[in-house]
Formats: C-alpha cells, sequence, structure tokens
C-alpha cells in the first residue's frame, strides 16, 4: 500500500484517524502499531514475520547491552546486532546481485553457474534497516536510553508514515515522542499536518506521474536510434519526476505524522537550485546523508584525518555505500562513485571555480551534472546506460516532435517549482507556507488550497491510471 492509492486515501487514512483520534491516549500507540501491522501487511504479508522476529532479537540484544557495564560484552551485542540486521539486508537485497556475478565468473572459466531460486525484495528493508542500526548504536553510545516496552519499539520501527520510503528517523530523534507527544497533538499540528499532506500528495500525482509517463516511454525506447533532444527530454523528465515522486512522498509522511503528534526531520530542501553537488547532497535526500554521516563517515574519520587522500578515500566510500543502499546494481554503484567524484573535485578545485562563475552558471551545470548522473539510477544496464549519455551528447536533433502540448505544460509545472525557492520572492513564499506560523486567515486561505490539491490528486489518480513509486523498491 503507498500513500498515492486510492485504498489508502479513502479508505485506511480516514479510518486510521477517526480511529486514533477517538482512542484514549493510552492506547494511541496500540492504534498506530496495529495501523502500522496491517499497512505493511498488505503489500507484503510474508515480510511482516522478518520484522516482527528480527525486532524481537534487537530489543533483548541492546536492553542486555545498555544493562551490562562490561565493554566487551556491549561491542559484542553491538556486533550480533549490527550483523543481524546487515547480514537480513544483504540476503534479501544483494544475495541475487552476488549470485548473477559469481557466475558471470564462472562462466568466463567454463565452470557450472550456481543454482539460486532469486529472492523477492521484502517492501522498505533498506530504511528499516537503517533505523534498527541507529537504535543500536545510539544506545551503545549511550545518546539515549533504549525503550522500556518492546511494543514501544516496534512502533518505532514499524511506524507506517516512515516504514516504506523514509525519512530515515534516528533514533534519539523519536524516542520521547513515543512515550509522550500530548503537546503536540493540536488542532494547528492536525490542519498543517494535512496540508502538508496535501501538498506532498499534489507533487507525486499531479506533477511527477506525468513526467514519469513521459520518462518511461523514452526509456523503453531502442537507445541505438534515439536523437539527442528526445534523451534530454527523457533524462529532464525523469530528472523532475524523481524529485517530486520522492519528495511528495516525504511532505505526505512529515504531514501524517504532525496530524498524530510526530515531528520528523526534513528530507528535502529544493535541491535542485543547489550551486554545487555539496551542496546538492545537504538538500537532497538529507536523513540519508545524516545518517551515512554519523554512522559512516564520522567513523571512518570523517574530516579528521592525517590525510587529504584519506579524507578523500572516505568520501568514496560513503557515496559507494550509498549508491549500493539504493539498489543491487552496477549502475546504482557507479551512481554513487560519480557523485564521489565530484564532491572530491569540490574538495580539490571545483568548488573555487563554481564561486567564480557566479550563481546562476552553477546552478545550471550542477543540475545538468546531476540529471546526467539520474541516467545510472534509472537505467538497469551499465551498457545501455553509456550509450544513453553518449546519445545526450551527439548533439542529434532530428527528432519529430512527438511530445503533446500537455506533456510541455506539466514539463513547465515541474520545472517551475523546481527552481521556485532560487529567487529570494519564492523563497519567502516557501518559508511562509512551510514554515513561518499559521494565522487564522492564512489557515483558511491554505486549507482551501489543500483540499482543491487533495480533490485534484484523487481524481487524477482515479482517471490517469499511471500512479507508479519510485522509491518503493528501496
Amino acid at each position: 500500500m503507498v500513500f498515492s492509492s486510492i485504498v489508502f486515501l479513502l479508505y485506511f487514512l480516514p479510518l486510521f484517524l477517526l480511529t486514533y483520534y477517538l482512542a484514549d491516549k493510552k492506547y494511541k500507540n496500540i492504534v498506530i502499531l496495529l495501523f502500522s501491522i496491517f499497512f505493511y501487511s498488505w503489500g507484503a504479508p510474508k515480510f511482516i514475520f522478518v520484522i516482527l522476529g528480527s525486532t524481537l532479537l534487537d530489543f533483548f540484544l541492546v536492553r542486555w547491552m545498555w544493562q551490562t557495564q562490561k565493554e566487551l560484552h556491549r561491542k559484542l551485542m553491538l556486533t550480533l546486532s549490527v550483523g543481524v540486521n546487515l547480514g537480513l539486508l544483504f540476503y534479501f537485497k544483494y544475495s541475487n546481485f552476488f549470485i548473477e556475478n559469481v557466475n558471470e565468473a564462472l562462466s568466463i572459466f567454463g565452470s557450472k553457474n550456481i543454482q539460486w531460486t532469486k529472492l523477492v525484495l521484502p517492501i522498505g528493508i533498506s530504511f528499516y534497516t537503517f533505523e534498527t542500526i541507529t537504535y543500536v548504536v545510539d544506545v551503545y553510545r549511550r545518546v539515549h536510553k533504549p525503550l522500556t516496552n518492546f511494543w514501544d519499539y516496534q512502533l518505532y520501527i514499524i511506524l507506517f508514515p516512515k516504514l516504506i520510503a523514509g525519512p530515515i528517523v534516528r533514533y534519539h530523534d523519536l524516542a520521547n515522542q513515543i512515550t509522550g507527544r500530548t503537546e503536540n497533538e493540536t488542532v494547528d499540528n492536525r490542519l498543517t499536518g494535512f496540508y502538508r499532506f496535501a501538498m506532498g500528495l499534489a507533487k507525486k500525482v499531479l506533477i511527477a506521474n506525468h513526467m514519469g509517463l513521459q520518462a518511461d516511454a523514452i526509456f523503453a525506447m531502442d537507445y541505438t536510434s534515439l536523437d539527442s533532444f528526445t534523451a534530454w527530454i527523457g533524462i529532464l523528465a525523469y530528472t523532475f519526476q524523481i524529485y517530486f515522486d520522492f519528495a511528495g512522498y516525504s511532505d505526505m509522511a512529515i504531514g501524517i505524522a504532525r496530524m498524530i503528534g510526530f515531528k520528523f526531520p526534513e528530507n528535502f530542501s529544493n535541491p535542485y537550485i543547489s550551486g554545487s553537488i555539496t551542496e546538492f547532497w545537504r538538500r537532497w535526500h538529507i536523513s540519508l546523508g545524516n545518517w551515512m554521516r554519523n554512522y559512516l563517515y564520522i567513523p571512518l574519520g570523517g574530516n579528521r584525518v592525517a590525510s587529504k587522500s584519506r579524507l578523500y578515500f572516505n568520501l568514496w566510500i560513503v557515496f559507494l555505500a550509498s549508491g549500493l543502499w539504493h539498489g543491487a546494481s552496477w549502475c546504482f554503484v557507479v551512481w554513487g562513485a560519480y557523485h564521489g567524484l565530484f564532491l572530491i573535485l569540490e574538495r580539490m578545485f571545483l568548488s573555487n571555480v563554481l564561486k567564480r562563475i557566479g550563481k546562476l552558471p552553477s546552478t545550471i551545470i550542477t543540475f545538468l551534472l546531476v540529471a546526467i548522473g539520474w541516467v545510472f539510477f534509472r537505467i538497469e544496464n551499465l551498457s545501455d546506460a553509456f550509450l544513453f549519455i553518449k546519445k545526450l551528447f551527439e548533439f542529434n536533433f532530428k527528432s519529430q516532435n512527438i511530445f503533446d502540448s500537455e506533456f510541455y505544460t506539466f514539463f513547465a509545472i515541474a520545472a517551475f517549482f523546481a527552481f521556485f525557492t532560487y529567487s529570494s520572492f519564492g523563497k519567502k513564499i516557501h518559508d511562509a507556507v512551510f514554515i513561518s506560523d499559521y494565522n487564522n486567515s492564512k489557515h483558511i486561505s491554505i486549507s482551501l488550497i489543500s483540499i482543491l490539491l487533495f480533490v485534484l490528486s484523487v481524481s487524477s489518480i482515479s482517471a490517469f491510471g499511471f500512479n507508479p513509486f519510485i522509491y518503493f523498491r528501496f
């Protein structure tokens, strides 16, 4: 079940909110937990037992780790918990990839292939694996004490607004909200939560879906006969699709959480207005970047290393891991290495060049670099990805105009909102909607806009028939 489905919008969410608001304070967490289990079981009934079993093991391991004072025992518990969770992630997400590559190597030497039944990837496993790791590491570091109630821990892991696609919420940021959030359960938060949800739904349904329909059509073509104009339209459409798809889903998650008293961290901050790849990663998938920094980059030494070569190595490792986290494919590894390369180049000299040429040129260059990188993210076969990039730069613009006025209209809308905060005027409006406090007149105007967006989105889902979700497979 995804947020942008009719089942969720017209049945699950209204029933959940009604039950939650009517429930007594002591039963509210139980309501969320039961609905979260149902939410996950709807799409992956078999894998719900994987989550329940692994969280049961983690809960007791972490509690024992907290109670013991012996450092050796604490490290053993930490290693066992992290090992089990990464082992599950590797088994379900990477074993197919590993066996396929081993078989390719064996075929070179004429050896028999390893027989293997391909595994189905559990929905959202990358996200909840990272959250189980942040739980055990935060407790090990004594950043926060562990939860004393197993069902509270279960709720932290399986809380449905963030379960499928994040944001990745670190344990110490959410722990106190699980056990007590009465002060956040206000009418104002319920209203602003709905506004955020409706705007995120509109991003996903009214913009991302229209971009995705055209992107899918182009990426399904024969690349050998593709002209440059069509290739650029395809990758730019996908560039807008993946942003509005994922950022819209994050907005919906943050909005639902706010309606029930939780405060999730922001996950996107207008990334396409960035003037460098470094800035892009401060604005794109912020919760993943924070996780990688705190649980991988800093333990590797971070910036506090003896040499620049070690600093560059740390950056490479983080972004190779980030690429592999997104998917078990060499294209994802190359995508991570691609971004890691530009981050290193910016540390070496490129950031000074971008500053000297000015804000607008640096923003355009960064946007184009990001868009080209998305080729590796979108295409599964590495040779096809390089062929597509080759077509981008053949400068063959002989295509007949196969795109209708409706596509160009939505393309213009996508570009407008992707760069809306580039100007100070756009930034001011953005902050007024998403950051500033609401008075009565503002509530009235934004609520009308949100209701309209919600109705248009539901109508579009019913009529359009094309409603994919890119990050669903991660």
